[in-house]
């Protein structure tokens, strides 16, 4: 790994990373301090999730409002978080690489005495430890919230939540893998843009409408969102194992499978 671009690229792209964070700090701490209130409710709601088909509640994570972590799993892991997310894993990946190709900049690092290998490898790096950032304060401020909103009043499983937000980063590595795959093997910023885009959300897609009936849920088996199972963690039900070993191996994949190939391609094609 190249040491200083590795600075150099984590200090241009510090602002992004901190105002995704503490978005999503934001957002999960408004969870925290809502939830108290519906909680008193939790019945009325529970039976107006139970009155939704159950394709509406499997495609949208509705687990009921039993618990603060199955009402945030609900409202912000099942869906906002991991769709945000995926735009960032898209928008970054495009940028640590074809917005180098594409703008030249990336000739300018390359003739400095390093390797392809290590400008790949490095810039891997920075996208894996913005996704780490970014869901290292997300979880830090989930603690936050439930010490300050929840105290002793309402019970909150530490260890599922821990459990939640490492299937999250997990996923969120699997896509940034392959957007950062797409990035390595394009020239043109918008073109990686565009590709990685439509991969992302072809397969969250696939996903969402797999939720909606059984008899299409197949198409959950071509999708890596399927990996991505906050409602059955909740339950219980989750194969953490499987889900994380897959996870692990396609971001590990991908991005290796990146720096091999951004080794050996031609820049000028």
């Amino acid at each position: 790994m190249n040491v200083t671009l590795y600075k150099q690229m984590m200090k241009v792209n510090r602002k992004s990373f901190l105002n995704y964070s503490f978005g999503s700090a934001f957002y999960i701490l408004l969870m925290f301090w809502l939830y108290p209130g519906l909680a008193k409710n939790t019945k009325a709601i529970d039976e107006l999730v139970n009155s939704m088909p159950e394709g509406v509640g499997r495609a949208f994570g509705l687990n009921g409002f039993g618990s603060a972590e199955a009402f945030i799993s609900g409202e912000y892991y099942g869906l906002i978080l991991v769709l945000i997310l995926a735009i960032v894993c898209v928008q970054l990946s495009t940028q640590l690489m074809a917005k180098l190709v594409d703008q030249g900049s990336m000739a300018y690092i390359l003739s400095t005495p390093t390797t392809r290998g290590k400008v790949a490898f490095t810039q891997a790096a920075v996208l894996t430890s913005g996704l780490f950032v970014i869901m290292a304060i997300t979880t830090l401020a989930g603690f936050i919230g439930s010490l300050w909103f929840l105290g002793d009043a309402y019970a909150f499983d530490t260890l599922t939540f821990i459990q939640m937000n490492i299937a999250a980063f997990l996923l969120l590595f699997a896509v940034g893998g392959i957007s950062f795959l797409v990035s390595t093997l394009s020239n043109d910023e918008k073109k990686a843009l565009s590709i990685s885009g439509f991969i992302t959300f072809g397969f969250f897609s696939l996903d969402l409408i797999g939720k909606f009936s059984e008899k299409i849920e197949w198409l959950r088996n071509i999708s890596i969102f399927s990996l991505y199972q906050p409602g059955e963690i909740i339950n219980g039900n989750a194969n953490l194992a499987v889900s994380f070993i897959l996870l692990s191996f396609i971001g590990l994949v991908s991005f290796g499978l990146a720096i091999v190939l951004f080794r050996k391609r031609d820049l000028l094609l």
